[in-house]
């Protein structure tokens, strides 16, 4: 106060009189009251009481005394304060200005929205119409708006819709965007439930023919409308008639039919192909003018939109009774699975699942010819580990080692020839193979990417040819096949994610893991022509343990270019981002899980306040059933295992044997050698020439793996019929 007084006084000035001399900035108070309250508070409030008229109402008014904390941290650091809030309003507006105003090339993503799209919109018309003029395309879903078609595209995979009698006033006109197809396909005769009679033992197969109409199952199935697995295992069970003899329902099932024939129609009645061009979505131009046809799409990161796609004219789809055999030639009827790692009881249980419930024709005598259309079962075999090359003699190598596995060796057996085949799986050999990737493949950091999880196996250099390469990833390259939980093969695993994709683009099929066990004729399921995996669980997602893909399609080229451009990612959950980006979701139906995977939701707690049967609370239960459950499945036997689905899927543990009592094949006096080399291996210290079979060496509750490898081997034991009553004949 005194300096600024006398400096004043030195210029020559001197402060008026007039007006009280004070500093601005101390606090001044109306009454003691206030200035209580401001000490009490030490300044930091910013509300304060304000008087009324009557004190049984409290108001609050602004505190002019309070200062932001803005204003007590100084004058400099306020300074740099606002100029971080004034950059990050500009970096806001940037990002705005550029999501908005940039064009389909300088269309920028911000790097916490990153996206796997790498397909304009002018080449997601043509997968889409390429799949649906194909006839891959048999369902009633809805085309995304985002895809823009604005004219209906003629579907040969669905019926003629019913006539119109009467359109409602209340129905909104039509808009600028279409998102139906319209059938010109053959019309639909649904099935009546099949019916056995009196006195018959067990179920008739599916007619040969018949298709399954995965969107009347997805109704009654679709866990995100609430429905039960139990309750879409009675619909599928009761629907095939596998519940023959054992049927309790006293009302009509009439409504629940989900298989149907195609009927024929006269040449007259097919109409001619489109091929007028899609028109795409006309959107308007940006602020700038510019005008950008895929408006709405969000492209990754640091790439081009990909060119479009060559692709081949759109298959004539046919109708099953008009073939003239019972088979396509085009499109074998084809289930693939992977194993790498030597030969055991897992694929052992698998391929013996096939042989007891699918349609071979094993039940004929020599000549006679079997009715439907025989499916095969290609195992492909990786010989070493997952990143290893295949040497020159690797295929010889394969089936010297087949013929002396006792676990193998009976399904080269030449009744079996025609229907299980195994194959060498060499990776080079299959990339250089697909057009999508041959070219480009070699460029990859690394192969070996699932989910995020990566291994540096360089493509061009892979494990097997350099040692150094070896050593940098650990024991990990090394391992063939997982023989514990804690030597999980990640790599082989990592393998089979993009070679179940490769398989089915390539030969077409369908793909299932090696860790699945089939459980009833897939006739029905071959009917239906397009894509297909089944659903992770209660996530909306994919699981591609089951994988259906036509051959050479659309669908699969643009998986492919997406997984190539997005670091060669094929796990489920990363296929699911690829096309639900793409708004292709619907080309890839997801079945509901009961189907395939019966017991996954109630691993994973859900519906256990009905769950299905058997109940298991986690996936070891199959191999070490509960004892409160152990006497079941002697009882109900496989009758009585999830009866309805087309198989189970018991996620991994190949460490844990089928049958610990009995951990050899057993297969009768046809196999005998083979099953004497396995009794010595898992009973080293006795005697295979003196061995007689004791019940009080048998586990006292059997747990369910055991029951099915059991059952499937009495089967080729000549002891029981298959599933359908159908006996093997050699």
């Amino acid at each position: 106060m005194a300096a600024r007084y006398f400096a004043a006084f030195q210029r020559g000035t001197t402060p008026s009189r007039d007006r009280p001399f004070y500093d601005p900035h101390l606090p001044s108070y109306s009454s003691a009251v206030r200035e209580k309250m401001h000490l009490q508070s030490s300044g930091r409030q910013w509300l304060i009481p304000m008087t009324a008229s009557t004190r049984r109402i409290r108001l609050q008014s602004p505190n002019p005394g309070s200062r932001s904390r803005l204003a007590r941290v100084g004058r400099r650091r306020g300074f740099v304060c606002r100029c971080v809030a004034f950059l990050a309003v500009v970096f806001s507006v940037a990002v705005i200005v550029l999501m908005l105003l940039g064009n389909e090339e300088s269309h920028w993503t911000p790097p916490f929205r990153d996206t796997t799209l790498v397909f304009g919109r002018e080449n997601l018309q043509r997968i889409w119409r390429w799949e649906i003029e194909s006839g891959h395309y048999p369902s009633n879903g809805k085309i995304p708006e985002q895809i823009g078609f604005t004219s209906a595209i003629l579907n040969p995979a669905l019926p003629p819709a019913k006539a119109h009698t009467l359109i409602s006033p209340f129905t909104p006109p039509p808009g600028p965007v279409t998102t139906i197809t319209r059938g010109v396909g053959p019309r639909r005769a649904y099935l009546e439930n099949q019916k056995q009679s009196v006195g018959a033992a067990y179920p008739p197969r599916p007619i040969p023919g018949s298709i399954a109409d995965l969107d009347i199952i997805l109704e009654q199935c679709n866990f995100s409308e609430g429905k039960y697995v139990r309750d879409c295992l009675e619909f599928l069970r009761v629907s095939a008639g596998l519940d023959n003899g054992r049927r309790f329902r006293r009302g009509s099932v009439d409504g629940w039919k989900y298989s149907f024939m195609e009927e024929d129609r006269l040449e007259e009645e097919i109409p001619p192909r489109a091929t007028q061009a899609a028109p795409i979505l006309p959107v308007g131009p940006y602020p700038t003018g510019r005008q950008n046809s895929n408006a709405g799409l969000m492209k990754k990161r640091n790439v081009q939109w990909e060119r479009p796609l060559e692709l081949p004219p759109p298959e004539q789809p046919s109708v099953g009774s008009n073939l003239s055999t019972a088979c396509d030639p085009e499109n074998l009827r084809l289930f693939h699975m992977f194993w790498a790692g030597p030969f055991n009881e897992k694929p052992y249980v698998a391929l013996l699942s096939f042989l007891f419930t699918q349609n071979l024709g094993l039940h004929l005598e020599a000549g006679q010819e079997l009715d439907a259309c025989r499916p095969q079962i290609w195992l492909w075999i990786n010989p070493g580990p997952a990143a290893a090359v295949p040497n020159p003699s690797a295929l010889t190598d394969m089936y010297d080692a087949l013929k002396t596995n006792p676990w193998a060796a009976p399904f080269l057996h030449p009744r079996f020839k025609n229907v299980i085949k195994f194959k060498l799986w060499n990776t080079t050999e299959q990339l250089d193979s697909n057009l999508e990737l041959r070219d480009e493949w070699r460029k990859m950091d690394t192969l070996f990417n699932s989910g995020g999880v990566t291994v540096s196996v360089p493509a061009e250099n892979p494990a097997g040819s350099s040692s150094a390469i070896l050593t940098k990833t650990g024991d990990m390259v090394h391992r063939l096949g997982s023989k514990s939980e804690a030597t999980y093969d990640r790599l082989s695993v990592i393998l089979s994610d993009m070679a179940r994709f490769i398989v089915t683009h390539r030969y077409g099929g369908i793909y299932l893991d090696a860790d699945t066990i089939f459980l009833r004729d897939w006739e029905e399921l071959w009917g239906w022509k397009g894509a297909f995996a089944y659903r992770w669980s209660y996530h909306e997602d994919y699981n591609t343990a089951v994988l259906h893909l036509n051959k050479g399609s659309a669908l699969g080229s643009f998986l492919f270019r997406t997984a190539l451009k997005n670091g060669f990612d094929f796990h489920p959950v990363a296929v699911s981002k690829y096309l639900k980006e793409a708004h292709l979701e619907n080309l890839l139906l997801r079945v509901p899980d009961a189907l395939f995977d019966p017991a996954w939701l109630n691993t994973e707690g859900y519906q256990v306040e009905r769950p299905t049967y058997p109940f298991f609370a986690g996936f070891a239960d199959f191999f070490d059933t509960p004892e409160v459950q152990g006497a079941a499945p002697q009882v109900v036997g496989f009758e009585g295992f999830f009866r309805g689905a087309f198989s189970y899927h018991f996620h991994n543990f190949w460490w844990k044997p089928f049958d610990p009592a009995r951990n050899w094949p057993d297969l009768g006096p046809k196999f005998a050698g083979g099953e004497r080399a396995a009794r010595a291996a898992a009973n080293p210290h006795a005697d295979p020439d003196d061995w007689s079979d004791k019940i009080t060496d048998d586990k006292r509750d059997l747990d369910w793996a055991t029951v099915l490898k059991r059952t499937f081997e009495a089967y080729i034991r000549g002891e029981r019929p298959n599933m359908y009553g159908e006996w093997l004949r050699w």
